[in-house]
């Protein structure tokens, strides 16, 4: 009976990252990549100390600013060939360096980009509140009593949020994504 026990523990954790998985497509990779790297030695693999609780929430927090900022920053080819990176603002793209004859106000903030930021920071927050070592670091006893949520939670999560995505499709090539420039000229070319 203890094998049963044990096999419905892997499907249920199997369920749990198969809609992480799902989530994670949603997520800025670099930001999941750092968080997935220092989440085990922060919690220290789920037995934490005062100390370690301190630096889990320092870097969720961290991480949740990132998935934020991230769906406000976008890019350009400028005059000197280069792509350069820059802050969408009420006025355009921030800095405006080397933009030449390109207009930087057309990379104004939209709305969009507000319910972006607002899913991205809610889509990390489960990825990174079920965790497994968060879970055992801040909530033990959760994952013994709260088997359903942790499996279900993710992938609704996920459907409302690529809904979302799909009725506000974001046009932002932030920071480690090509330019809106360079893929608007590839696609120009192609035609």
């Amino acid at each position: 009976m203890a094998k049963n026990s044990s096999n419905s523990n892997n499907s249920i954790k199997d369920k749990t990252f198969s809609g992480f998985g799902n989530l994670v497509k949603l997520l800025p990779t670099g930001t999941v990549f750092i968080f997935q790297f220092l989440n085990p030695v922060f919690t220290n693999n789920g037995q934490c100390h005062p100390i370690n609780k301190y630096l889990t929430s320092i870097l969720i927090g961290f991480c949740g600013f990132s998935c934020a900022f991230s769906s406000f920053t976008d890019s350009y080819i400028g005059s000197d060939g280069l792509t350069h990176y820059g802050v969408a603002t009420i006025k355009g793209l921030w800095p405006p360096t080397n933009s030449g004859s390109l207009d930087l106000s057309a990379y104004k903030l939209r709305i969009g980009d507000f319910v972006h930021a607002f899913f991205s920071v809610i889509v990390f927050a489960v990825l990174s509140l079920l965790d497994s070592n968060t879970v055992e670091c801040f909530y033990p006893s959760f994952e013994s009593t709260e088997k359903t949520l942790l499996m279900v939670l993710p992938p609704a999560i996920g459907a409302i949020s690529g809904a979302v995505f799909m009725l506000f499709p974001n046009n932002r090539h932030g920071i480690g994504y090509p330019s809106s420039s360079s893929s608007s000229d590839s696609s120009s070319q192609n035609s």
